[in-house]
């Protein structure tokens, strides 16, 4: 199977919190809070659609404005979610700008932001990014979101995002039909995926087909799941839920702030330790674990922070490198 989430933690695991998420043959993109994006090209950050925030510290939030940067003046729906406060951050950063040209732009820009406790509110470039009611409820389409409130200093935000299937397409039969890869897939793909009926017209690169007469080109699988989870206090109640999130991910990126012989001090600044990482990784059963939020004073030392999450962890074979 080609898995559809392909992750990229833009500042490594030592830098700001960002995961970079590009979906398989689809021009969208996710972000996983929103530190340093100067990584990211123009091209990566005009890909993104979605972005789910932790929360609003700094380190989590600062690339905002480079996101919104690199869309004005564009067509664009840009949908956010985060913990309470996520609107008014939002509102406040948009707020810090002179809007008085958008008039003379056709396009419109659009941040539709969504709190964890059911708030909404839609920010819109023609109307200088004055805040208004937005009604309709969050979702990523193909996808299915997921979050836990979590303790840290404050509310934090763990998130799971999965397919609930896998349409995988059999390039052999394609060929073997005549028919040439593209775009059209995805409506294949997504008629397979909603259970449509088998009389659904499905268009092809000749034409037009039946959905019951293409079905044989794919195949459905479970669907892949990636969880992330950052700046966390290891809490019972955290790990309980934590675990429940993440349960049977296919990949797993948890913060893994401290050293296993710093808990103390993890305790205090209310992060998890490399060993509370494996142990909460295990504990959810996930596929693979991706730590990362390394505190800066660990810096040289990476292999020594992998291979205390390896030893909680237990079964992890190998932990390739992100950033």
């Amino acid at each position: 199977m080609r898995p559809t989430l392909h992750p990229h933690l833009v500042n490594g695991r030592f830098g700001d919190p960002a995961l970079f998420v590009e979906l398989l043959h689809r021009r969208d993109s996710i972000l996983f809070d929103m530190g340093d994006l100067s990584p990211l090209s123009a091209r990566d950050l005009l890909r993104v659609e979605t972005v789910c925030i932790s929360h609003m510290h700094i380190d989590h939030f600062i690339g905002f404005d480079a996101l919104l940067r690199v869309n004005v003046g564009r067509e664009k729906r840009i949908r956010m979610i985060g913990p309470e406060g996520l609107i008014e951050a939002v509102g406040h950063k948009l707020h810090g700008y002179t809007w008085d040209l958008a008039h003379k732009y056709a396009e419109d820009l659009c941040f539709d932001v969504w709190e964890t406790g059911g708030a909404a509110a839609r920010f819109r470039f023609k109307a200088a990014f004055a805040g208004e009611a937005l009604a309709e409820p969050f979702a990523v389409p193909g996808l299915t979101l997921t979050h836990a409130v979590l303790e840290h200093h404050g509310p934090s935000i763990g998130y799971a995002i999965a397919e609930p299937v896998h349409v995988n397409v059999w390039r052999n039969r394609l060929a073997e039909r005549g028919l040439a890869p593209g775009q059209w897939l995805q409506a294949l793909k997504a008629a397979v995926r909603d259970g449509a009926a088998d009389d659904t017209v499905v268009a092809t690169p000749g034409g037009q087909a039946p959905l019951g007469a293409l079905r044989d080109l794919v195949s459905v699988e479970p669907g892949q799941k990636l969880a992330y989870v950052t700046d966390v206090a290891d809490t019972p109640g955290n790990r309980r839920a934590i675990a429940d999130l993440a349960r049977d991910a296919d990949l797993f990126f948890l913060e893994s702030r401290f050293a296993a012989d710093d808990e103390a001090l993890a305790r205090d600044r209310a992060h998890l330790t490399t060993r509370a990482a494996g142990e909460i990784g295990r504990a959810a059963g996930v596929r693979r674990l991706e730590p990362f939020h390394f505190s800066p004073r660990y810096e040289g030392a990476e292999e020594r922070m992998l291979a205390e999450v390896r030893e909680a962890f237990q079964h992890l074979p190998s932990m390739a490198g992100h950033g």
